[in-house]
């Protein structure tokens, strides 16, 4: 029997910007899951730097994605956020990707929607208002959340350990923005529980 697929949809986080492939946190993820003697396959990621909410929804189209994956994780936004968009409209084109991505995996428990980290308390942030930054980070987080759970969907607030990651050396890869696969590997350890209890739903093989 083949391994449930696992599909990661998102942006530079998702992608791991300026980390090698095994620092990504799917890519950590799915290692810490075999660990565990959970079985899922290799992530297949629909990521890239910079994308919006509207950029990813382009892209899935272009993917030719199929339903029946075992986990689909989300994680977008922080570029609208950036770019200055207006939280009416992501929590618009959120849901609509939180439905997409409901329909591949087949049950919204299956679904594990990623809080936005918190990039304004980065190197990349000096100079700028880190706290207007962290409250628009908020304010988008809180539309995912609502909208995750009202679809019974399952939320990893990993925003926490980023704000604690901070400008520490470590924690940042070298452009001071993005962070470090140490730093995803904390993230991981909130992602995990969440992703072992949406791998539970799966259908029984019986």
């Amino acid at each position: 029997m083949a391994a449930p697929t696992f599909l990661a949809l998102g942006d530079s986080y998702t992608i791991g910007e300026g980390v090698p492939e095994a620092g990504r946190w799917p890519v950590q993820l799915v290692a810490r899951l075999h660990a565990e003697g959970v079985v899922v396959g290799d992530p297949r990621i629909v990521a890239t730097t910079g994308w919006t909410t509207d950029e990813l929804s382009a892209a899935m189209d272009q993917a030719h994605l199929h339903p029946g994956h075992g986990l689909v994780t989300l994680l977008i936004g922080v570029n609208n956020q950036y770019r200055g968009r207006p939280a009416t409209e992501y929590r618009e084109q959120f849901l609509a990707l939180l439905q997409r991505a409901i329909g591949l995996a087949g049950d919204a428990r299956r679904v594990v929607v990623v809080s936005i980290p918190d990039w304004g308390v980065t190197a990349f942030a000096e100079g700028r208002d880190r706290t207007a930054i962290g409250r628009d980070i908020d304010t988008f987080n809180a539309i995912a959340k609502d909208e995750t759970l009202r679809a019974h969907a399952r939320w990893a607030d990993v925003t926490p350990a980023s704000r604690e990651a901070g400008a520490k050396h470590d924690m940042l890869v070298d452009d001071g923005l993005h962070p470090s696969a140490k730093q995803y590997g904390r993230w991981v350890d909130v992602i995990l529980p969440e992703a072992r209890a949406a791998l539970r739903e799966l259908p029984s093989s019986r």
